[in-house]
């Protein structure tokens, strides 16, 4: 990878076009197959995330999101102050979710078993990336490996994604959820 004034690119020209969405985002390459069970809200592989976000599919199952007069159904770890939240506006990284999957999510992921929501979204408009933010040339300090960068930021020519981010609009609230033991 180098990192140049105009932002950070792969090395092979090739792999640097592959690995950049259609916002100019680089995305993280990730050798081999995903494998294994989903882990929900936990971080999920970059590509499977990536296309989750960008079809509106189940991060469980790859099929179309649960989708009803209220919206698609999304299940988010509770924030710190759900009970006062109207949950309008949130980012978020966890794709939406078949309602299948939703019932199992909680049992098998351990951030959703801490506490979760399911909410009813009619707007998911896909606003930026979450990644390894980069300092411009010549500038101190290191890199931010958790950054959220909007896609109309400066700083996005800078970033390594990781997952993409939906602000979530026009939200209905159907059920919290404690934490599971």
């Amino acid at each position: 990878m180098t990192i140049t004034a105009s932002g950070v690119a792969y090395a092979d020209p090739v792999q640097d076009a592959l690995a950049r969405d259609l916002d100019g985002a680089l995305w993280t390459l990730c050798r081999g197959t995903a494998s294994g069970k989903p882990k929900y809200a936990a971080e999920l592989h970059p590509e499977r995330q990536k296309t989750a976000m960008d079809e509106l599919l189940c991060a469980g199952c790859k099929q179309p999101a649960a989708r009803d007069e209220n919206g698609m159904l999304w299940v988010l770890p509770l924030l710190d102050d759900a009970v006062e939240t109207t949950w309008e506006g949130v980012r978020a990284a966890i794709p939406p979710m078949c309602e299948a999957c939703a019932d199992q999510a909680p049992r098998r992921c351990p951030v959703l078993r801490e506490g979760h929501v399911k909410l009813r979204v009619l707007e998911a408009e896909l606003i930026g990336v979450r990644g390894t933010l980069y300092p411009r040339p010549g500038e101190p300090g290191e890199p931010e490996a958790d950054a959220l960068v909007l896609y109309t930021s400066p700083d996005l020519p800078f970033v390594v994604a990781r997952q993409a981010v939906r602000e979530l609009r026009r939200t209905t609230v159907v059920a919290f959820a404690a934490a599971i033991p």
